[in-house]
Order: structure tokens, then sequence, then C-alpha cells
């Protein structure tokens, strides 16, 4: 019989109804099942989820369900990573607090999530900047203190002189602020760290034990830690009276075995020789003072055109003391890497070689590919950065680089200079401490008050939390916690004589550095219950974009390793299984007219094919579009889907299935709406195909088909359960679907046979036993769905509570085998026999191969060799 249509609209509103009053959904930190805690990186609350957040949460969706119908006691809870400059910036703009802002928008964000039917413990649910939250981050602070793990120094920041912050180097833009546009200066400001730099080698070799992390996030954590192994050089000042008395420049190099292809030094704006230099000559200070202005990251520093200005001061040369070479003060070095000093080489380093073209400074070939010629090797625009043999190095020549970095080494090492080795071999590490500190309102108090008399003192326990003061400036430059009338002033707790608050507040890395373990216990009056948080951590599967791999990664390792030391956790490593998503992209489209065309979103645009050719048009106007690339969804090229209007229009199934549907989930999904009207009409297929057989399975009692088309069904039947169930694990989550539709291409006619009352009891029983694991397939990815059909086929519970299918063995295993059939040893071609047939049947079926006949040329094989199951040869 026909039955209506789905009503996706109504019916998932009303089964997440059904699922929160049954708060089947809320983890029991007390059950006895195996725990299993996955988890997909919190969300910004920017006002409106997007279409990569639906990608996101369903996959993480996926796997929850899919291990809760396995037995585990699942933990997947969900929060806001709330604090930052924006919820600052959008209260500027708008006129209300950052507070007002960021909980309206959480509360946008939260009934958008819960439309998408997740299965989330939002019992659990917080915000960053929830005081309580912040309350036992600054406890964690004051540990850190205590343990040694955070101290403070004067630093080089990217200092804002119209807003009077600090920035982060992604918010330096072309060396401007990227809000007020003023150029930004280097300052040193006296800043929190922590000791992270500490833990470099232990973060470093503990990645080769995360084997469920994805080869390249653990790549470029390697290289963002950077151990080297170098020397730690110090080069003999020719004339010490140039350099204030200064007698050397240690430099650190990885490099020593380039030394005869030296020629220049050079030095930070921030080395102590150069502040001398300053000191004395208004020409050096200026170009000193030039040299802040540039942003601190590596990144600003590589895309800076190289500058430097040469000193009066030479340096002699290590392995020839007849040899002496220029220092510089360049742009391009950093006191806060290695030892603000450098010697450049330009043949096998291009921002060396840049710098030496620009200075007309010598440029000497020292090693080059092992089978190019000596005297006719030359570098001209491209730095040689291969392996091969040295050259031009007198007693080095004709060694491979590592030999001469050892021959050197060792020369050098049992050379002094004054009263110590010339070098030293050093391990260094790129990796620096990480600052903490942010000049801004919203964010975590520091727990610290400065005394005149005492220095800064930790804010007592007792006294926590620090609050953020609700009646705040935002519209004047600087601090607001600074320039606030009465927040600052407090008592020292140590002599009650007049103090201040520490007014800069908590980098927001530091608020998702530990979010996962107080997801354990997030009620709890300390930051862990540290049993709690060492039953469920590590969590076994998160799931983010690849723009986290390195800094939040990191920063969350580096933290689960300091709440061990200080007894809030028992491990070191947060995240057992990691998998980065590709993101969600679309066809991008604007109005033609003369390349200044606006962009115009996917809404508004009708798309056609005339004669073969893909068109397109303004919907309300009918002006004729450009099709342009497709392109990561963005606000700027318009080229959005809200998810709103596709769960309206199509129900949220539909959204998740296809995003678990069109790509690996480790690629780019491309939008489109063929695929998105696809995956509805796979939704309205199943709800059809089981609904008008519905009646008449009834009263049928589920079974294995005992032959014939039955035995088929449930054959197809059980071993898609079991390649799902491996999909999922897997999170091969395309491949799932793809088995899907097999699935239900295949009971298609069985099913419409049942509706036709054609069918036998074998059959019948079959079908309702592969209906039933249809719909407990699809649960994971279309729980709505699941659960209509659950009820539709006369089933009682719902199936989000109901365990995942069993397959019987014996009917996924492939009655017929493919056996590889050698002659002599090679691989002639291949043999289909059934698995159990005996020696004597695969002998047989071996000499009628037409290519084994043939080798054979009518003669009986000298040997047939037959390995059960495996292989077969013949020796002719």
């Amino acid at each position: 019989m026909a039955i209506e249509r789905y009503n996706p609209k109504q019916a998932e509103t009303r089964w997440q109804r059904v699922w929160d009053e049954a708060r089947i959904y809320e983890t029991d930190n007390g059950s006895s099942d195996p725990k299993y805690y996955v988890l997909e990186m919190f969300p910004y609350p920017s006002g409106r989820i997007h279409m990569g957040h639906v990608r996101n949460y369903a996959m993480g969706d996926v796997v929850a369900r899919y291990k809760r119908a396995k037995g585990f006691n699942v933990l997947h809870p969900m929060g806001w990573d709330a604090f930052g400059m924006p919820a600052e910036n959008a209260a500027i703009q708008n006129k209300v607090h950052p507070r007002d802002w960021t909980y309206a928008n959480i509360d946008a964000m939260r009934k958008q999530l819960k439309s998408m039917g997740l299965s989330l413990d939002w019992s659990r649910e917080f915000a960053t900047c929830d005081v309580d939250y912040y309350k036992q981050q600054q406890a964690l602070f004051l540990d850190f203190l205590k343990a040694g793990l955070i101290y403070r120094r004067n630093s080089k920041v990217n200092w804002d002189p119209v807003d009077m912050t600090v920035l982060a180097n992604e918010q330096v833009i072309d060396g401007r602020g990227w809000r007020s546009g003023a150029p930004v200066e280097q300052r040193e400001l006296t800043q929190w760290f922590f000791r992270i730099s500490d833990y470099a080698e232990d973060l470093l070799a503990s990645l080769d034990e995360l084997d469920q992390w994805p080869e390249k996030v653990r790549l470029m954590q390697k290289n963002w830690i950077g151990k080297s192994e170098g020397l730690s050089l110090r080069w003999e000042i020719a004339e010490p009276a140039e350099a204030g008395g200064a007698t050397d420049i240690e430099v650190y190099t990885t490099r020593p075995d380039t030394l005869y292809g030296a020629s220049f030094l050079a030095i930070a704006a921030d080395h102590p020789l150069a502040r001398e230099l300053a000191a004395k000559d208004p020409a050096v200070a200026a170009f000193c003072d030039e040299c802040r202005r540039t942003g601190t990251s590596v990144a600003a520093l590589e895309t800076a055109e190289k500058t430097g200005l040469k000193t009066a001061i030479n340096v002699i040369h290590p392995l020839d003391p007849d040899w002496t070479v220029p220092v510089y003060i360049a742009n391009f070095v950093l006191m806060d890497y290695g030892t603000g000093a450098i010697f450049g080489c330009p043949s096998g380093d291009q921002r060396d070689l840049d710098f030496a073209r620009k200075y007309n400074l010598p440029v000497t070939p020292v090693v080059m590919p092992a089978d190019a010629d000596a005297a006719s090797f030359v570098i001209t625009d491209t730095a040689y950065v291969g392996d091969g043999v040295m050259i031009n190095s007198r007693h080095l020549d004709g060694l491979t680089p590592d030999q001469a970095f050892d021959t050197v080494a060792e020369q050098l090492e049992a050379r002094t200079l004054g009263d110590a080795p010339q070098a030293a071999r050093k391990t260094n590490f790129r990796l620096r401490d990480w600052g903490l500190s942010r000049q801004r309102y919203w964010g975590a108090p520091i727990p610290v008050i400065h005394c005149d008399d005492c220095g800064a003192v930790p804010v007592p326990a007792k006294d926590l939390p620090v609050q953020l003061p609700d009646d705040v400036t935002l519209d004047k430059p600087g601090n607001p916690l600074d320039h606030h009338p009465t927040w600052k002033h407090v008592n020292c707790p140590s002599c009650g004589n007049a103090a201040r608050r520490e007014t800069d507040t908590m980098d927001t890395f530091v608020d998702s550095s530990w979010y996962f373990a107080r997801f354990t216990a997030p009620r709890h009056d300390t930051p862990t219950d540290p049993s709690v948080a060492s039953a469920w951590l590590p969590v076994d599967q998160y799931i983010g974009g690849i723009e986290h791999a390195i800094l939040h990664l990191l920063y969350s390792r580096f933290f689960t390793r300091a709440m061990q030391k200080t007894g809030h956790v028992d491990l070191k490593e947060p995240f057992r299984g990691l998998f980065t998503q590709g993101m969600v992209v679309h066809e991008t489209y604007r109005t033609d007219r003369g390349g200044k065309g606006e962009w115009v979103p996917p809404a508004d645009v009708e798309i056609a094919e005339i004669d073969g050719v893909r068109q397109a048009k303004h919907a309300k106007t009918g002006e004729a579009l450009v099709i342009g690339s497709i392109e990561k969804m963005s606000k700027s090229k318009k080229n959005v889907v809200d998810p709103d209007d596709i769960i309206d229009s199509y129900g949220a199934d539909t959204a998740r299935f296809f995003m678990l549907s069109d790509s690996p989930p480790d690629r780019d999904v491309i939008w489109t709406e063929a695929g998105v009207e696809g995956a509805h009409r796979f939704v309205q297929r199943v709800w059809r195909l089981l609904g008008e057989a519905a009646p008449e399975l009834d009263a049928v009692e589920a079974q294995i088909g005992v032959s014939g088309k039955a035995l088929e069904v449930s054959r197809i039947a059980h071993k898609t359960v079991k390649a799902v169930g491996e999909d999922i694990e897997k999170l091969a989550f395309n491949k799932a679907v793809a088995r899907l539709y097999e699935l239900v291409n295949t009971l298609a006619g069985p099913l419409t046979d049942v509706a036709a009352g054609k069918a036998d009891p074998d059959l019948k029983a079959a079908c309702k036993q592969a209906a039933g694991m249809l719909v407990q397939l699809i649960a994971p990815m279309m729980p709505h769905l699941a659960e209509e059909c659950w009820k539709l086929l006369g089933n009682d519970g719902m199936v989000a509570t109901i365990a995942w299918p069993d397959f019987d063995p014996s009917l996924v295993t492939d009655e017929q085998i493919t056996l590889p059939v050698q002659i002599n040893g090679k691989k002639r071609g291949e043999l289909t026999i059934d698995r159990n047939a005996d020696q004597a049947a695969v002998e047989k079926a071996v000499l009628t191969l037409d290519f084994v006949q043939t080798a054979l040329g009518g003669n009986p094989p000298r040997k047939l060799i037959i390995v059960p199951q495996r292989i077969v040869n013949v020796v002719v």
C-alpha cells in the first residue's frame, strides 16, 4: 500500500524531545561499562553554526552513537570557547557588553546544534567565560606557579601604539595592527610565561607513541618543536675596542660544515652588542628602531624585506686566523631565537643569499651535488640546500656534509678562546616558552597581586575567583582593566599594604588547553576530580580542523603534563586518537561587471544547463552570473549555505547524511544542491520501502533466510552489518554510506515483493531481520529517520538504546575464493573455486585453465604445489 512521504520537520522535533525527556545521552561516571570518550573541538560562539560545524559534529555523533550501541559508556559533551577579542570588538561595534553578546550567541548556537539531533550530554555544558570555569583555571595557574611551571620576564611583543595592546602574530597584517591599521612596534613588556620549553624533548619523543594521529599532524608538531643538533660556536672579535670591550660573539649553527662559505655575521637589533653600538651612534639606533617595527612571528620575518646595517666590527674566522668576516645588524634575526646571532653562508641558504646579493658580499659554493663538477659549479639566484660533497673547503673537500660536520666540531671543540672551549655540541629547540599575558578585558584574569614591597604575590586560593568587573569602558584605547577606576586596587595578601591586581588576562589558548579534562567532572569544586579525570582520559577520539594541528594540540599536550605534575590527572597525553576533517567548499558566484562584480550567495542563484554548458543567473533579478572557483565557504565571498535553511527544507538527517557520504572525511566536501537532493531522495526511499512492507512484516518473526532469495537477503544484510561497523571504526563514513546504498538497492526488490504479498514465509522472515538491521545501521547517521522506521516496523523502545546488531560469521564469508596460479614461480593467472574444494578438485580445475594447458603443451606437470586457500604453483 502507498505511504505518506516522510516529514522530517515533524519527526525530528518529536524525537529530539523524546531523547531529552528520557535523558538517554547523559553519561554516568559510575557506570561499569567500558568507557569511550569522543570529543569534537568546541566552537567559538560567533552566533551561527556553519556547514563545517555540521560536518564536524555529525562525524563525532556517528562515533558516539555507534560506540553506545556497542556497549560502551560514552562521554560526548559540548561547551563553548567563549573568551577573546572578537567579543570585545563586537561589544564596541554594537554597544553591548561582551558577556551579553557571548551568551546570546551561545543560546542561538545551542538551539541550532540541538536541531541536528546530536547525542550530546548537555548536562555537562559550560562556557570558558563562566565564572566557575575560569575560577578553576585560576586555581590551575596558582598550582602551576607553585610548581615552577610559570614565571614572569621581559619579552619582545607586537605592540599596537593606537590600541595600546599586545597583538598576537596573527593579528599583525602587513606590519600593521589588524584593527587600528597602525604600524606595529616591537616592545619589551613584562609578561607571564609557561615553561613549555622544559618539555620540548618529551613533547617531541612522545609523538612517536601517538600512532592514532595523522602523520601530517605529527610532522607539523615535530617541525614546530624543531629539535636540531648543532654547534655553539664563539667567533673572536678582531677589534674589541670597537665592540665596547666584548671579545667574542656566540653563534648557534646546525651547519658548521659550511663555515668556509661564511661571508657575514648578523646580529639582532636587541643583541647586547647592537644595544652597545646604538647607544653611541644615532644611525645605528634608528636602524634598530626600524627593525623593531617588524612583527615577531617567523612568517613576518620571512616575508619582510631583508635589510641590514654594517657595523665597524669584524670577527675572525674560526678556521683561519687570517680571515675576517664583517658583522651586520639585520632585521631577520631575533634575540628569541638561538643566541640572537647567525653566520651567513649564502651558497647554502636562500635568505643569506638574498642578503649577500643585496650588499655585494661574496658567495662561495661549499656543497655541490655528488655528480657535479667542482670547477664549473656556481650559485646564481638559488641557494643549493641539498646533500652532496664539500668543495672550496680546504681540508674538508670531498667529504659529505655529515662527515665535515664531525670533523669541524672535533677541531673546534679542542680549541679554547679565552678560558673556555671555542665550540661545543649543543641540542637546540625552536620551541619557545608560551607567553600567556594579554592586555584585554574579555579573558580570564591572572590571579596575581603586585605589591611594591612584596613583589608579585599569588592571590590566595580562598579568594578565588578573581572575577571580571561588569562596569568596564571599552571605547577608549588600552586595557579596560588597567584603566578601571577601582577593580585593580586591592590590598596585598602578604603585608596588607595598598597594591594592584594584575590587569593582564590569559591567552584564550589557555582556556582550550584543559577543557577536555573539565568535562569529566564539570561541577567539581576543584579543576578536576582526579580519579574521574584519569578514568575518562585520554580522549579516545578527538575531531577537529587541521588549522589547530600545532598550537592548540601542542599546548593541550603541555597542559596535561603540567596537570599531571600538579596532581590533577594521572597521564600526560590528552588525546589517544585524532582526526582532522576536511573543509566544506562551494562554488562561488558573482555578477559580471567588468571584473568588479559583487559576490552572490548560492541561495540567490539559479543554475541551468544550456547546450551542455552550466550557466547561472540571479534568481531575483535574472542577471547573468559568472560561476567561479570552488572555495572554502566564507562570508567574504558569500558562498555559504545556512544550515538552518537546509534543515528546514530537507531535515537534519539529510544534511548529516550528505556530509558523511560525499567524500573521504579527511578531504574537502563539495556542497552541491544536487548532492543534498540525492541524500533526501534516499531518506524518502528508505521510508517508502520499509513503510510499504511494514504491514506484511508486522506479525513475522525475524530470522535468517534458509535458501534461495531469502538466504541472499540475509547474506547481504549480515555482510553489511560487519562492513559498516568496520568502516565506522576506521572513520570511513563515506564507505559506510556507500554500503548502505548497496544494501537498500539489494533489499528493494524483496521488500517490494513483500509489500505486494508475493513473498513466501522464508523471504518475509529474512526481510524482517534485514529491515531491522538496516534501521540500526542508519541510526548513527540518520537517527530521527531510524527511530521513525523502528517504530514503523512495530518494534518497542528506541533505536538509540538498542545494541548494535550481531552478524552470523557463516554468512559473511564468501563461498568462493580466488587463488593466484603460478607457472614455474611466476603468476600467470587466477582460479576461482569453492572455498571448501578439496585438493583433488583444485588440481582438476587448475589443469583445465587455458594458460596452464598452453604452458604444459600436452604434457603432464612435473609437479603441482597447492597451498590450501592461498596459491597454486604448476611446475612444467
